[in-house]
């Protein structure tokens, strides 16, 4: 019986994870850790609480309330359920928040890596039977910082320019350094501008569409500001490819859509379905890195991975499932 264990497994891409698992029968069972907590205003206007939404069958789920600093509580968790594999997404998952709070996003990008391998060592050592086969850690695009060619791929630079960003590449190198020591495999994955359903933490995508459902002005910041937008569906399938291949052992991927699109594109994909949409175009924001397209070439090499959703795709099927569930 295969177990996968999941941080954050409530959340936006934990979730996502844990449904492709399940219904492709690549895990008998998930046991998804997290802390309940949240990241945004809870009594703000039009906020919606996803959670519930993100598992209509809680069939082979196992739902445990732990926080990945407290040490004691996760490896007595890893102990019990004895997982075959972990995915880490378990961060503060905006770089806004993080940077407000560093401390926090040290915790959760840096302490925690650390209290997972830990852990996963002391079960190796201890029962010898005990199969792991993967620790997979969610990193970012934002470790590169302003990409320096219209193009980055894994081998790039990486001069993350914020907090955010510095302590995923900080996990990074927790990850490595740990993992061989303790001879535990792994695979490191690098996501850029997720989007999609259930998503509740405000990133620009939602923001976007929101905006447009509600008839507000959308901002824009920086007409030629590009992201590589992806599917939260392509990086669910892409992440679950590299930590099931033996050529995804002890590697880094990018896991995106490998094409880097401008906000203003986002906007005018909306503005076809939302003919009266208004939007303004503003300067944009020098405190956040200058990005792009994320080369996806080694994962499409080593995992034969292949997105199958352009925005447009994805802002449809985004756009079908608000209009669905929602009261617009």
């Amino acid at each position: 019986m295969k177990t996968t264990l999941i941080t954050g497994g409530l959340g936006f891409i934990g979730s996502s994870i844990c449904e492709l698992l399940l219904k492709k029968k690549y895990s008998d069972k998930c046991i998804l850790l997290d802390n309940f907590g949240g990241y945004m205003n809870p009594i703000k206007d039009n906020f919606i609480d996803f959670r519930k939404q993100r598992f209509p069958s809680l069939k082979n789920i196992i739902i445990e309330r732990c926080d990945t600093s407290n040490y004691k509580a996760l490896s007595s968790i890893i102990s019990k359920y004895k997982p075959n594999y972990i995915y880490h997404t378990a961060a503060l998952p905006l770089a806004k928040v993080s940077n407000l709070n560093n401390e926090e996003a040290k915790i959760s990008s840096v302490d925690s890596t650390v209290n997972i391998i830990d852990a996963i060592n002391i079960i190796q050592n201890s029962n010898k039977r005990f199969k792991f086969n993967r620790f997979v850690y969610f990193s970012s695009s934002m470790v590169y910082g302003d990409f320096k060619t219209p193009t980055v791929n894994e081998q790039s630079e990486k001069n993350p320019k914020d907090a955010y960003g510095i302590m995923k590449l900080a996990g990074e190198v927790v990850t490595e350094g740990l993992c061989k020591l303790h001879k535990i495999p792994y695979t490191i994955i690098r996501p850029s501008a997720v989007y999609g359903p259930k998503d509740m933490n405000r990133r620009v995508s939602q923001i976007f569409i929101e905006n447009a459902f509600e008839k507000k002005k959308i901002y824009i910041q920086g007409k030629n500001e590009k992201l590589d937008f992806t599917y939260i569906k392509d990086l669910a399938n892409g992440s679950v490819l590299a930590a099931r291949s033996k050529k995804g052992v002890n590697e880094i991927f990018n896991i995106t859509c490998g094409k880097g699109q401008t906000l203003l594109s986002y906007v005018i994909y909306l503005k076809k379905k939302f003919p009266e949409l208004n939007y303004i175009i503003q300067a944009r924001d020098k405190t956040k890195p200058s990005r792009g397209t994320l080369s996806i070439k080694k994962a499409k090499r080593l995992l034969g991975y292949k997105p199958k959703y352009s925005l447009k795709d994805g802002i449809n099927e985004y756009f079908n499932f608000l209009k669905k569930n929602f009261r617009y």
